[in-house]
C-alpha cells in the first residue's frame, strides 16, 4: 500500500475543493493507498509541504483545487522523480483543460490522478519560481485582480464578466518582446507566453501550444481599441482571434519581456513585474491525466 499526498487548496472554486477533498481521499483508498494531507495554512507553506514530502521520499502529489493549488504542488515536484496529479476544483481550471480532465466527476479525475503519468514541460523563470501553463501580463492581470474579488457569476462565467467591467480601464504599455533572441517591440495591451492553450477560465489565447513540444507560445495583443477588444473578446475561446491585425504570435524556446513595468501574474498567482526570461524546459514533470 502506497501513500498518496494531497495537497488541497481551502478556498478553491469557492469550497469546492474542500468539498471535493473527502471524495478524493475515500477513491485512493478504494484503490489500495493511503491519502496523507500535507495542505499548509498559506501558500508558502503548501509549497514547503509539497516538496518536504517530496524530498521525504513521497512518489505522487495530488493537488485538489485550481490552477493556484497545482501551481504550488508543482514548485515541490517538478525536477524529481514524484508524480504530480490534479483534481480540478477550482475556477478556471485552465491545466485540467489542457489534460482533459475539466468536466469529469471528481471520482474520474482521481481515478487518472492515480494512474500512469508522461512526462510535460514547465515553464522556468528567473526568479525560482516554475510555472504550469502561462504567464501574462497587461489587461489579462487586471481582469484576474477584478475576478478574484467577485462573488458573483460562479464558474469560468466570472471571468468573462470581469473582462467586460474592466475594459474602461483598458492601457498599453511600450514593451520589448525577445524570442530566441528575435527582439519585437509592441504598443501592448496584454501578452500571454503559454505552455498550454487557454487561460482565464478557457481562452484559447495560444490554442496552438503544446505541453510537450519543448517550445512557448507567446500571444501579444495591441494597440488595440476597447472596441477592437471587445470584438475580439468572443473569438478568443475558440482561438478566433488568431490572425488579427492586432494579434502577433510568435513561438520559441526563452522569451524576454521587458519596457514599461507591468505585473505579471503565472497560473493564476502573481510572481512579480517586467523584466522577465522564460524558458520552456523539456519534460520537467510527470503528470498523471490518463487516457
Amino acid at each position: 500500500m502506497a501513500e498518496v499526498h494531497l495537497l488541497v487548496s481551502p478556498r478553491g472554486g469557492r469550497g469546492r475543493a474542500a468539498a471535493a477533498a473527502p471524495i478524493v481521499r475515500r477513491v485512493i483508498e478504494q484503490a489500495g493507498h493511503t491519502p496523507v494531507d500535507i495542505s499548509g495554512a498559506s501558500a508558502e507553506e503548501s509549497a514547503d509541504a509539497a516538496g518536504a514530502a517530496v524530498t521525504a521520499g513521497a512518489e505522487r502529489v495530488i493537488a485538489v483545487g485550481g490552477d493556484g493549488t497545482l501551481h504550488l504542488a508543482l514548485q515541490g515536484v517538478v525536477g524529481t522523480g514524484a508524480v504530480l496529479g490534479l483534481v480540478p476544483a477550482g475556477t478556471g481550471n485552465d491545466y485540467a483543460r489542457a489534460f482533459g480532465l475539466f468536466g469529469l466527476s471528481v471520482e474520474e479525475a482521481t481515478e487518472r490522478a492515480l494512474g500512469p503519468a508522461r512526462p510535460v514541460d514547465v515553464i522556468r523563470t528567473d526568479r525560482q519560481r516554475w510555472v504550469a501553463f502561462s504567464v501574462t501580463g497587461g489587461f489579462s492581470v487586471d481582469v484576474n485582480v477584478r475576478a478574484d474579488r467577485m462573488r458573483f457569476p460562479r464558474g469560468p462565467s466570472r471571468y468573462t464578466m470581469a473582462t467586460l467591467l474592466t475594459m474602461p480601464g483598458l492601457r498599453h504599455r511600450e514593451l520589448a518582446v525577445t524570442v530566441d533572441g528575435q527582439r519585437s517591440e509592441y504598443r501592448s495591451a496584454l501578452v500571454a507566453v503559454n505552455n498550454t492553450p487557454t487561460f482565464g477560465g478557457g481562452m484559447a489565447i495560444c490554442p496552438d501550444a503544446d505541453p510537450t513540444d519543448g517550445l512557448l507560445d507567446v500571444c501579444v495583443v495591441g494597440p488595440a481599441s476597447r472596441t477592437t477588444m471587445l470584438r475580439l473578446l468572443p473569438s478568443v475561446f475558440e482561438g478566433g482571434h488568431v490572425g488579427h491585425r492586432h494579434v502577433h504570435m510568435l513561438r520559441g524556446r526563452t522569451v524576454t519581456i521587458e519596457g514599461e513595468p507591468m505585473d505579471l501574474v503565472g497560473d493564476g498567482e502573481t510572481i512579480g513585474t517586467t523584466p522577465i526570461t522564460l524558458a520552456a524546459v523539456p519534460g520537467a514533470v510527470s503528470f498523471a491525466a490518463g487516457g
